[in-house]
C-alpha cells in the first residue's frame, strides 16, 4: 500500500505501538483483564487515576473503527507534517497535543464530578470514601458498587460514570495533526471517505471543527466520544503550529 511505503520514522512507531497495545489489549480482555481500565485516563479526582495514564491513554483504543480512523489520519497526515517539521519536533507535536487534550478534557470532568460530590454530600454522603470503597472492579471491566442512601441511585450512578469511564485514544493528537495539516496546507485538496468528494483541506478541518463544537453542545447521554479532547488537541495543536511559524509563509 502507497501510504504505508511513504511512512516517516515517527509515524511508523506511533503506528505499530498503538496497533501492538490493540491487539494486547483484545488478548488481554479474552483473559479477562481489561487493560483499558488500568491504562486508559481517569478524571484526577477518581481513585482510579494514576499519573502515568496522562500518556498511555492515548495509545489505547476502544474498538476497530476507533483505531482504523485515528491511524488513518496519522499515516495520511504525519508523515507530511514529519518531514516539514523533523522527526523530533513531530514528536514533541503528538505528545503536546494529546496530553493537552488529555488535561482540557479531565479539567472539565474533575469540575463536573466536584458538583455532584457536593450533591451527594447535600443528599446524606458524609464519607465518600465508604462509596469509593465499594467499587469494585469485576473482570469484565464492569463496576459493582453499593448505594448507602435510598433515593440517590442516579446521582451515584452519575458520580461513578464520572470517576470510573477512563478516556482512550489518540484523537487529540489526530485532531491537532488535522489543524496543523489545514493551517500549512490549507488549499491541498482532499478526497473524503464518506461521501467521497474533493474538499481542500482547511475546509474539512473547519468541518470536523464545527461538527464536534455542535456535539458538545448537544450533550447527548448517549454519546460516549470524548468531543472536548479532540477541541483540546486541535486548540493546543494551533497553538504550537502558531508559536513555531516564525512567518506568514504558507504550503500549498
Amino acid at each position: 500500500m502507497n501510504l504505508l511505503n511513504n511512512l516517516t520514522p515517527v509515524v511508523k512507531s506511533f503506528l505499530m505501538l498503538n496497533v501492538i497495545l490493540f491487539i494486547i489489549t483484545l488478548l488481554a480482555q479474552m483473559q479477562g483483564i481489561p487493560l483499558s481500565h488500568y491504562l486508559g485516563g481517569f478524571v484526577f479526582n477518581s481513585p482510579f487515576f494514576q499519573p502515568y495514564q496522562i500518556v498511555s491513554y492515548f495509545f489505547m483504543h476502544g474498538g476497530f473503527f476507533h483505531i482504523f480512523f485515528n491511524m488513518f489520519a496519522l499515516v495520511m497526515f504525519g508523515p507530511v507534517l514529519e518531514q516539514v517539521w523533523g522527526p523530533k519536533r513531530f514528536f514533541i507535536f503528538y505528545f503536546v497535543t494529546a496530553i493537552g487534550a488529555y488535561f482540557l478534557h479531565q479539567l472539565v470532568g474533575y469540575i463536573e464530578v466536584h458538583q455532584i460530590e457536593e450533591q451527594l454530600y447535600a443528599a446524606g454522603y458524609n464519607d465518600l470514601y465508604a462509596l469509593r470503597d465499594s467499587i469494585h472492579l469485576n473482570s469484565d471491566g464492569s463496576l459493582s458498587y453499593n448505594i448507602f442512601v435510598p433515593g440517590t441511585e442516579n446521582l451515584v450512578r452519575s458520580y461513578i460514570a464520572g470517576i470510573s469511564v477512563p478516556v482512550v485514544g489518540a484523537s487529540g493528537a489526530i485532531f491537532g495533526i488535522l489543524v496543523a495539516f489545514g493551517y500549512l496546507f490549507p488549499n491541498t485538496q482532499l478526497m473524503l471517505l464518506f461521501p467521497p468528494i474533493p474538499i481542500k483541506a482547511k475546509w474539512m478541518v473547519l468541518i470536523m471543527i464545527g461538527i464536534e463544537i455542535w456535539s458538545l453542545i448537544q450533550d447527548n447521554p448517549s454519546d460516549n466520544v470524548a468531543h472536548l479532547a479532540h477541541l483540546g488537541g486541535a486548540i493546543f495543536g494551533i497553538i504550537l503550529v502558531l508559536i513555531w511559524q516564525k512567518s506568514s509563509k504558507r504550503f500549498y
